[in-house]
């Protein structure tokens, strides 16, 4: 999930997009058997045209910017512009969420950007490095081990953040990086009550090594800290909230 809201701004169902999807079963709910995460999130998504802001989020910029492109696994990648930007770096991308909407939605951005950047390339259309893998987080295992995993603000009253975020650091190879960021609970937007109400769904950075098991001789802790920074809200509200950060790397 990205964090940038959309303001007022501006997923699919056609069988090009059905055959680009990775394979990884529907959420429980998706056969019917009541309300879950992904008719949380689907719904949510309807809500508006564009969700987020279509923007890298900084922090992923600012600490992946340098790696040396391989494999990355993206996980609640929602709109998709997480994964769209580590792809344009080189980077071959499985990026998942819970919701057949966001990643609907997600296809046909990056989409819109191969067809633009296939204007300009010399060698004509340029062919998709991302994965869009439709999966409920909290039983999706990924059976492979990547070069960079990435979590980007999946907060959710649906969702205990502990099960995808040890997910997420089972699937880093060694040599790998683990980066992962969040909204601070002492310094979160103050535009939406359900954050303030469900602070059980943020966590800070002396939370995150213990709980993803990250304290022990395999791991070196890169970064681990908060910066702030200011955002804007749905209706223009300006505000600064703090950003947890941590960026680890999985020793060989």
């Amino acid at each position: 999930m990205s964090e940038h809201p959309g303001q007022r701004q501006d997923t699919h169902q056609n069988e090009a997009h059905q055959q680009h999807m990775g394979d990884g079963g529907g959420p429980p709910d998706a056969a019917g058997g009541g309300i879950g995460p992904a008719a949380v999130w689907d719904e949510r998504y309807r809500t508006k045209a564009r969700l987020w802001s279509g923007k890298p989020n900084p922090q992923l910029v600012r600490e992946a910017g340098g790696l040396r492109p391989g494999r990355a696994l993206e996980l609640g990648c929602g709109e998709g512009a997480d994964a769209i930007w580590l792809a344009q770096q080189g980077w071959s991308v499985t990026a998942v969420d819970v919701s057949a909407v966001a990643l609907e939605r997600a296809h046909s951005h990056e989409l819109a950007e191969l067809a633009r950047e296939s204007v300009h390339a010399s060698s004509g259309e340029i062919g998709s490095r991302i994965t869009w893998q439709l999966a409920d987080l909290t039983q999706w295992q990924p059976g492979i081990s990547y070069d960079l995993v990435t979590s980007q603000f999946l907060h959710s009253q649906e969702l205990d953040w502990r099960i995808p975020l040890r997910t997420a650091a089972s699937a880093v190879k060694p040599g790998g990086t683990l980066l992962v960021v969040g909204h601070h609970p002492d310094r979160l937007p103050p535009w939406g009550n359900d954050h303030h109400n469900h602070r059980d769904m943020f966590y800070t950075a002396d939370d995150l090594v213990p709980e993803l098991g990250l304290n022990g001789p395999e791991w070196q802790i890169e970064v681990l800290t908060s910066r702030e920074r200011p955002v804007t809200g749905p209706d223009g509200q300006e505000a600064t909230i703090a950003d947890v950060v941590l960026r680890a790397t999985r020793l060989p």
